[in-house]
């Protein structure tokens, strides 16, 4: 659906007589994306791909787990788009934004469906070459995506220090599957596997050995790529200096993608009954669960200590993303039945929570020209007297960061007390307990937004700030926004729906 969609862009972006408009364009790729999602879900209902079908020689995987996460990754992506949409007042028109709230060029709906596509057939691949085709389709949209604004300053830097250090770590994944093939001479996840499970591979020097060290720095480079610490220094500049629109596409896609990937690859480790263990001084360890759960501690430290230091706003949240991230490689390192199914669960609330934010803070740009130059916001201070102004928005960015930080009885709440049970229950006693303090340390960046919000007076004196009463959200945009605001706020009503698909999809990554 979605190739035959981008061949279809091409021509009618490529036909001199055919003139549409870039805004028609992103509206057509949000129902394209809508519909493959539709076809995505009706996959599900496919009796024998819960076990997963092969396709292409084995290249990609069809499985239940990728069929709801395609679904997922469209909807999602759908509804990043709908808030890129003009708003209704000719206030804004008018001023000259380096960061408009239009896009500029028609191939920006290419760009979008290309890295959607990537993320998608990541999702299902079984193979090395079919691995890295795919993350590097959906990495270089995303390269050009985040230095689309070629008049900003910043929003090129951004693009070329993601573009530069993306670039390494691909160059990290390539030289792993490198490794990889050139000591099994397999390419095929599954038969690499099978010769893991019976090879000699305790010592790296010996045998099939030389795989873990493969396998470690390829992981090395999905985590680089998701921003876990400490291969987390790129995000917070790439996510300041880009629009908000994109840093909301850069915060969510990726990261679904590359997570549900590593989940897959985890799970063909151990349904194939091969481990990477290492026999060093007589003691036995697992090379990849003590990589994630060492990301993990560090991705929940940094992530939340160096967060407390931020004052722009899009640093804040790219330091509270690496937090999430160390509680999705948490749930990850785990792997058991509770734990996927508290993965499954917090990745689709952290989706949910950081789009809303996100669509938030787009809203406040459109209604704060700040200098005259940007529809974008750039510091927490630029939110000061927005409940007074906006009360319904600041309303929807309270509940929002409340989720963040996993106050009750909202739906972040939920994800965090599922991960902790599944911790503590299998015993990991201090990573618990990091991950609860930190919890509560990184709510005291979340209340100071909440404050600026609703407690402190508007500059009404600051002449490089215009505060306009006229500009209006399209409905869409409204209704997206006031969607997933109840959705967050009014999970602990209705829970059946997410936590029910969270658990099927673990039982049946556990039973096949």
């Amino acid at each position: 659906m979605l190739v035959l969609a981008i061949f279809s862009l091409i021509t009618a972006v490529a036909l001199p007589a055919i003139k549409i408009s870039p805004i028609l364009l992103t509206r057509v790729t949000s129902i394209i994306l809508l519909y493959a999602a539709r076809l995505a879900f009706n996959g599900l209902y496919i009796q024998s791909i819960g076990s997963g079908v092969g396709i292409y020689s084995g290249l990609f995987e069809i499985s239940a787990l990728s069929e709801y996460f395609d679904g997922f990754i469209f909807i999602s992506g759908a509804i990043i788009l709908l808030g890129w949409a003009p708003v209704t007042s000719k206030v804004l028109r008018q001023v000259q934004s380096v960061f408009t709230a239009l896009p500029t060029i028609p191939e920006y709906s290419l760009i979008i469906l290309f890295t959607t596509c990537g993320a998608s057939l990541l999702i299902s691949s079984a193979d090395l070459i079919s691995m890295y085709l795919s993350i590097e389709l959906q990495s270089f949209a995303v390269y050009i995506l985040a230095s689309l604004y070629r008049q900003s300053e910043s929003a090129t830097a951004a693009g070329l220090k993601y573009f530069l250090l993306g670039g390494l770590s691909s160059g990290l994944i390539l030289l792993g599957s490198g490794l990889i093939y050139a000591y099994t001479g397999l390419t095929n996840f599954e038969g690499i596997f099978s010769l893991l499970s019976v090879g000699n591979i305790d010592n790296l020097t010996e045998g099939l050995g030389p795989c873990i060290i493969g396998f470690t720095i390829t992981v090395i480079g999905f985590l680089f790529k998701i921003a876990a610490a400490p291969f987390h220094n790129w995000a917070p500049d790439v996510y300041d200096g880009t629009p908000t629109i994109v840093t909301a596409w850069l915060a969510i896609m990726p990261k679904i993608s590359i997570l549900v990937f590593l989940l897959s690859l985890q799970r063909g480790l151990e349904f194939s009954g091969s481990s990477l263990r290492l026999v060093f001084n007589g003691v036995s360890f697992d090379v990849w669960k003590n990589l994630l759960l060492i990301s993990s501690l560090l991705s929940l430290i940094i992530g939340t200590v160096v967060g407390l230091a931020q004052y722009r706003i899009k640093r804040l949240f790219a330091y509270s993303t690496i937090s999430h991230v160390g509680f999705l490689l948490l749930a990850l390192a785990i792997n058991s039945e509770e734990s996927i199914e508290s993965f499954v669960f917090y990745l689709v609330q952290y989706t949910m929570t950081n789009l809303n934010a996100f669509l938030v803070l787009l809203a406040f740009g459109y209604m704060i020209n700040l200098s005259k130059k940007s529809s974008d916001i750039q510091f927490i201070d630029d939110l000061k007297g927005q409940f007074k102004s906006n009360p319904l928005l600041g309303l929807a960015l309270t509940i929002s960061l409340f989720s963040m930080a996993g106050v009750p009885p909202l739906i972040g709440f939920f994800g965090k007390q599922m991960i902790l049970y599944s911790a503590t229950h299998r015993g990991y006693y201090f990573l618990s307990l990091v991950a609860i303090i930190v919890s509560v340390i990184s709510a005291s960046y979340y209340l100071k937004i909440i404050r600026v919000i609703h407690f402190e007076s508007a500059n009404k004196d600051n002449k490089d700030i215009t505060y306009s009463s006229e500009l209006k959200l399209t409905n869409v945009h409204s209704f997206t926004i006031a969607t997933l605001t109840m959705v967050i706020a009014l999970y602990v009503f209705k829970p059946s729906l997410i936590l029910n698909s969270a658990t099927l999809l673990a039982l049946t990554l556990f039973n096949f």
